[in-house]
C-alpha cells in the first residue's frame, strides 16, 4: 500500500508556503505518498523518480492527454514516441542549437539591454516583474517570429495555459478562462501559421511550417500545439530560474563575490540553482503496469508525480543536498544541461527538456550582463521574499536596490 502520512497533504497550504521543509520527511516516511483527493502517486526518491523518467514503456506522457493536450490545441513533444517523436524533436532542437543559438544570443542580448535600461539608472529594480517577465516573453516572441507588440496579449493567453497545466485542482470557471485563453491564442496564431507557409523566414514557427514528416507537412493543429509548447517551456522557467539565481548568491556574499570574480564561475551557479530549486517542481507520467517502490505498489493506469524538488535534494545523490554550494563536486557542471545531468531540472530520458542549451544560453547572458552592473547588489529595504507554484515554483517578487548606473 502507498503510505498517506496523517494530516499531510501536498496540496496543503502548508506545504505550498515551503515545500522544501517537507521533502525530507516525504523522502523517508512517504516515498510513495497517495493524494486521495486527485488520485495521484507523489515519488521523491532521486532513484526512484529517474526510474520513472527514464523508463518511457511502463511510465508514458498519457496523462498529458488530460493535463496539457486541451490548451496545447494538440498533442505535443512529450506525448510523441517513435520515428515521429524523433523527426518533430530535432525540427524544434534545430532551432535551439547550432547557429540558430547564436544567433538566439544577440536577440536575448538586444532584449535585455532594452528593458533593464530604465532601470539601471534608477538604482532599484524588481527582478522578476519588471525585468524577467517582460523579458522571456519577448525572447520567446523573437525565437517564434512573432510581433512584439503583441507581448500583452500573448503574454495573457499564455498564463492561462500555463494555469491549466500546472494547477493540479482548477474549479470549473478557472478552467473555462484557461480553454478561453487558449483558444484565442489559437485562433491568433492559425492566420500566422498560414502567412508562414507562403512566405517563410528564419523563425521557429516557419521551419516547423516549412518541415516535413514522413514526407507529409505537418497540419495547423501540430504546428499550433509545437508553438504552444514552446511558449510554455521556454518563459514559464526562465524568469523563475533568474530570479533564484540572484536570490541564492545575494544569501550566500561569498559564492557572489567569486562569481564576480571568476565570470567562468557562472555556468556552476546557475547548475547549483537549477538543482537546489528547480523551477519546475513536478513531472507528471502515467503507470503502464503494477509497479513496486519502496515497497509500495503503484497501480497500472495511475498517475505519478515525479517530485524534481526532493529528488534533487536527496543526500543518496548529493552531498549536504540542502546547502547551496557552486563548488559541489556531485553538480558536474559541464553535464549539467546535457541528459548525463545527475540534477533532474530537465527531467530525464526520451522527453527531456529540448530547451536545455538554450536555457542555459539565455540565464548565462543576462547574468552575464547584470552582474557587473549591479553594483553592491542587496534586496530593498522592507522586501520579504516570497516563493509561489506548486507545480512550477520561483520568487513572486525579487525587489533589488544596486548602485545607480549614471
Amino acid at each position: 500500500m502507498p503510505q498517506v502520512t496523517p494530516r499531510f497533504s501536498v496540496l496543503s497550504e502548508d506545504f505550498s508556503a515551503d515545500p522544501y521543509r517537507h521533502f525530507a520527511q516525504l523522502r523517508e516516511r512517504a516515498p510513495v505518498h497517495y493524494e486521495p483527493v486527485i488520485d495521484s502517486y507523489f515519488l521523491s526518491r532521486h532513484e526512484d523518480v529517474k526510474r520513472v523518467l527514464t523508463d518511457h514503456e511502463a511510465f508514458t506522457t498519457e496523462t498529458l492527454q488530460v493535463r496539457a493536450e486541451p490548451v496545447m490545441r494538440g498533442p505535443v513533444l512529450a506525448q510523441m514516441t517513435g520515428a515521429e517523436h524523433t523527426a518533430k524533436r530535432g525540427i524544434v532542437v534545430r532551432a535551439f542549437t547550432g547557429q540558430a543559438l547564436q544567433d538566439q544570443v544577440r536577440a536575448i542580448h538586444a532584449n535585455a539591454e532594452e528593458i533593464m535600461a530604465p532601470f539601471l539608472a534608477r538604482g532599484r529594480m524588481d527582478l522578476v516583474n519588471d525585468f524577467g517577465k517582460p523579458f522571456a516573453v519577448n525572447v520567446t516572441l523573437d525565437v517564434l517570429g512573432l510581433d512584439r507588440r503583441d507581448a500583452r496579449r500573448v503574454a495573457a493567453w499564455h498564463s492561462g495555459v500555463a494555469e491549466f497545466i500546472t494547477s493540479l485542482d482548477l474549479t470549473p470557471e478557472r478552467r473555462r478562462h484557461c480553454l478561453e485563453c487558449a483558444e484565442q491564442l489559437e485562433a491568433y496564431l492559425l492566420p500566422v501559421i498560414e502567412d508562414r507557409r507562403h512566405h517563410p523566414g528564419e523563425d521557429l514557427i516557419s521551419k516547423l511550417c516549412t518541415a516535413e514528416f514522413d514526407g507529409i507537412a505537418m497540419s495547423n493543429r501540430d504546428v499550433t500545439a509545437l508553438i504552444i509548447n514552446v511558449l510554455a517551456a521556454a518563459t514559464e522557467p526562465a524568469d523563475k530560474t533568474l530570479g533564484l539565481l540572484f536570490k541564492h548568491l545575494i544569501d550566500h556574499p561569498g559564492q557572489l563575490a567569486e562569481v564576480r570574480e571568476d565570470p567562468e564561475l557562472l555556468t556552476a551557479a546557475i547548475a547549483e540553482t537549477l538543482r537546489y530549486t528547480p523551477p519546475v517542481q513536478l513531472i507528471p507520467r502515467q503507470a503502464e503496469e503494477d509497479t513496486v517502490f519502496a515497497g509500495a505498489t503503484v497501480p497500472a493506469g495511475a498517475t505519478v508525480f515525479c517530485v524534481i524538488g526532493a529528488a534533487n535534494r536527496d543526500p543518496a545523490a548529493f552531498h549536504a543536498p540542502d546547502a547551496f554550494d557552486i563548488h559541489r563536486p556531485d553538480l558536474g557542471t559541464a553535464r549539467s544541461f546535457t541528459a548525463a545531468a545527475q540534477h533532474l531540472s530537465f527531467g530525464s530520458g526520451l522527453h527531456q527538456c529540448v530547451g536545455a542549451a538554450f536555457a542555459r544560453a539565455e540565464i548565462e547572458t543576462v547574468a552575464a550582463m547584470l552582474l557587473p552592473r549591479l553594483d553592491r547588489v542587496r534586496f530593498s529595504p522592507g522586501f520579504r521574499y516570497r516563493e509561489a507554484g506548486l507545480y512550477t515554483r520561483g520568487p513572486v517578487s525579487l525587489s533589488l536596490d544596486f548602485t545607480p548606473v549614471r
